[in-house]
């Protein structure tokens, strides 16, 4: 960050070093006192009304008299001037950092396989970076992801109650065992084995995001059409009209969350270039500018270099984030999030299938859409149809 003095009779030079830029500022006062830390559209205009002169009683916000340096770093985009601000906020208030930012947690389904007889639930928390749980999300809201929980879970024998088992004949059971939707291991309803059974079911339905079902009762209902069981096949089809209502509530970017991996593209700060922002299992790695300008293509004219080479040298050289704990994670999830389900956003994420390859010749147009300042133009779906297709295949299920 850029820093300078500030001397309130001198405020004019002040006004004069600083851009009329989006930018995250912070205002120091004497030694002990807490600093000021914020985000503006508009630096410039900013400081001219928290340090300006003040004629008569105002009550508006004045730190003219207690300021005494000020810090900026220039942004790009919202979006990058709130992954600054989040960075500057835990570094000066370690403490107290998370009630300034009012960051919402992006809810998440997590399967809990540390239990011996595995459920599924909604949250917003994540455990711990080392937990055996499998994540899934993010969602835009709580209800969100608690309907599609609840309508994948319904596809299923997997329990839903909250207790931990301690299996005993004797055990009446409870509803959903009396419904038949529950294998019931309470009361040695089922085996341990096909307990787990069921628990991969589950989890291979949120891992392929609902395609492994599809294919399943696909396959159950042509042998069924094959043997002439036209009942049969009319269930099955039913069946798979619920499957294909409960998978079409996921969102796109909603995956495993160590599998969500991609690139977002956002507009620089420098000029000629695009930011991009690195994503590594839901974590925001630090973002590195891109040159796309005219004079950047003139000086690369004696060597040339493609523009997916070029996107690719640069995430290569990126560091993945080194975060310090659960909290940090859910931090950067919850930013993401935000941006992500906004109904109008700047910029652009492209998401990367299981083995980490991006569709680098979307990449490369979103890039020249952003820096144009243009609108996507559907890549985001693609993108997502094509990492589920691929979960499907990595998983055994072909098309018919």
């Amino acid at each position: 960050m850029q820093c300078t003095n500030f001397i309130p009779d001198s405020d004019f030079e002040l006004y004069a070093a600083v851009p009329a830029s989006a930018a995250v500022f912070l205002l120091r006062g004497d030694e002990g006192t807490e600093p000021y830390v914020s985000k503006t559209s508009n630096l410039r205009r900013r400081l001219q009304r928290l340090l300006g002169a003040v004629d008569g009683q105002s009550r508006k916000l004045n730190l003219r008299e207690r300021a005494r340096s000020v810090e900026w770093s220039i942004t790009g985009s919202d979006f990058e001037a709130s992954f600054l601000l989040c960075r500057v906020l835990r570094r000066e208030y370690p403490q107290t950092y998370e009630k300034r930012l009012r960051l919402r947690f992006a809810p998440l389904i997590k399967l809990i396989l540390d239990n011996p007889y595995p459920r599924a639930i909604v949250t917003t928390r994540i455990s711990g970076m080392k937990s055996n749980a499998r994540y899934y999300g993010p969602f835009p809201t709580r209800v969100a992801a608690e309907k599609f929980c609840n309508d994948s879970l319904d596809l299923f024998k997997m329990r839903r109650c909250v207790d931990d088992l301690h299996p005993d004949p004797a055990f009446p059971g409870c509803i959903y065992s009396e419904m038949k939707m529950c294998l019931a291991p309470c009361f040695k309803g089922c085996s341990d084995e096909e307990y787990a059974a069921e628990v991969e079911r589950v989890q291979q339905f949120f891992q392929s995001g609902g395609e492994s079902l599809v294919r399943e009762i696909e396959r159950q209902r042509d042998e069924a059409s094959t043997n002439l069981d036209f009942e049969g096949a009319a269930a099955q089809h039913a069946r798979l009209e619920k499957v294909k209502a409960a998978i079409a509530q996921l969102p796109e970017i909603a995956r495993r969350l160590d599998e969500l991996n991609g690139v977002m593209v956002q507009p620089s700060a420098e000029r000629d270039s695009v930011a991009l922002f690195k994503i590594v299992a839901g974590q925001i790695c630090e973002p590195v500018a891109l040159n796309v300008g005219r004079a950047e293509a003139s000086r690369l004219a004696s060597k040339p270099q493609s523009m997916e080479s070029r996107i690719s040298d640069a995430l290569a050289a990126v560091e993945s984030p080194k975060l310090r704990g659960a909290l940090e994670w859910m931090e950067h999830l919850a930013l993401l999030k935000r941006w992500y389900y906004r109904t109008s956003k700047i910029g652009e994420l492209f998401l990367a299938d299981s083995t980490g390859e991006l569709p680098m010749r979307r990449v490369v147009r979103g890039v020249s859409r952003v820096f144009r300042g243009e609108r996507p133009s559907g890549d985001l779906s693609e993108t997502a149809g094509d990492y589920w297709k691929f979960r499907a295949k990595e998983a055994g299920i072909t098309e018919n």
